[in-house]
């Protein structure tokens, strides 16, 4: 009964989102709502249970306690709060895209995935099927959302992955999921134009390779390669580095340090980018990286570092699961469940 009020209270409130926002910006409240919020952190940590935070971090993860975003979400149960200071991290690069088959530069335009795509999504999620996710973060284009929705498809904890649509106030209230028992079986799916691919400029739509002939082959390596020289009127991976990285730390960092599981499905030079910060990366390093269409990438977080730990597999490695005592807990789990 307690926890059938809390839900509808936090559901009362969801138009004020923390997390689900990309607005860059904190929401402000006055002084009762902030007593509120204050009241249904106090219960939901008496109550014990949601697993969101772990007592180290209370403080850090509060705001995150209360967001109705999290709230929808009870993914792992016992996992989360026997392993709070660990968090999984999956990075997917979108499977193959219709542009990508065709060898044209594709950037900011919003193409879909290709048969072949669709498969690599698919097999991702096969890969990552016994890695806990609690929440999904994908860039505002559709390549990288099929991906992740494609993914999630395979995952054995059977849960739905649900957009958040926080552009308006009435998107909000339209998207409201009233049955505490569906929002226990949904993921929440947020997505930021900050982790789209970079902006390729002039150079979009253009074929690879007749633009090599026309402005040569060093010209164009630079452009697609090089840190700090952006395309004609495009971003270089330096300025698409900025606004990733930003949002990584502002709003996906966070979440891992609330021992939340994340996946993250974005493009080759927006993960490039994370990636470069993930595992410190210099310049150099970060041109001659390469990262293929529809293959996850594992991180665990713990103690503030991120331990790369490669592209799992498949549901049948046993490697990956020994990895760490939680995931290894999270298989058993759903082996049980079965």
């Amino acid at each position: 009964m307690v926890s059938a009020a809390l839900h509808k209270s936090i559901a009362a409130v969801q138009l004020h989102s923390y997390c689900s926002s990309d607005s860059g910006s904190s929401k402000k409240f006055g002084n009762s709502s902030l007593q509120f919020f204050s009241n249904v952190v106090e219960l939901d940590v008496k109550l014990h249970n949601r697993g969101i935070c772990s007592s180290s971090n209370s403080s850090s993860c509060r705001t995150s306690a209360v967001d109705p975003v999290l709230s929808t979400s009870h993914p792992t149960g016992d996992y989360n709060q026997t392993t709070s200071n660990e968090s999984s991290l999956i990075l997917i690069r979108h499977g193959e895209s219709m542009w990508n088959e065709k060898n044209l530069f594709t950037g900011s335009v919003d193409v879909p995935l290709t048969k072949r795509g669709i498969e690599e999504a698919i097999e991702a999620g096969r890969r990552i099927s016994n890695i806990p996710v609690d929440m999904i973060y994908t860039s505002a284009l559709i390549r990288a959302q099929m991906t992740a929705m494609l993914a999630m498809t395979q995952h054995r904890c059977k849960k739905v992955p649900v957009v958040m649509h926080d552009k308006s106030e009435q998107a909000k209230a339209w998207s409201q999921i009233y049955s505490d028992e569906t929002m226990k079986q949904s993921v929440p799916v947020i997505t930021a134009w900050r982790l789209n691919e970079r902006m390729y400029g002039e150079l979009q739509g253009l074929n690879k390779v007749e633009t090599a002939e026309r402005y040569g082959k060093e010209k164009v390596h630079e452009w697609r390669r090089s840190f700090d020289i952006p395309p004609p009127n495009g971003e270089s991976l330096e300025m698409c580095s900025k606004r990733a990285v930003a949002y990584f730390t502002e709003k996906i960092e966070p979440q891992l340090q609330c021992g939340k599981n994340v996946m993250v499905a974005a493009h080759g030079n927006s993960l490039r980018s994370i990636i470069m910060y993930l595992d410190k990366l210099t310049t150099l390093e970060v041109m001659n990286l390469e990262l293929s269409t529809g293959v996850p990438l594992l991180y665990i977080y713990k103690d503030g570092n991120f331990m790369k730990r490669g592209s799992p597999v498949g549901p049948t490695e046993a490697g990956v699961y020994a990895y760490t005592k939680g995931l290894a807990l999270y298989r058993q789990k759903l082996d049980d469940n079965l």
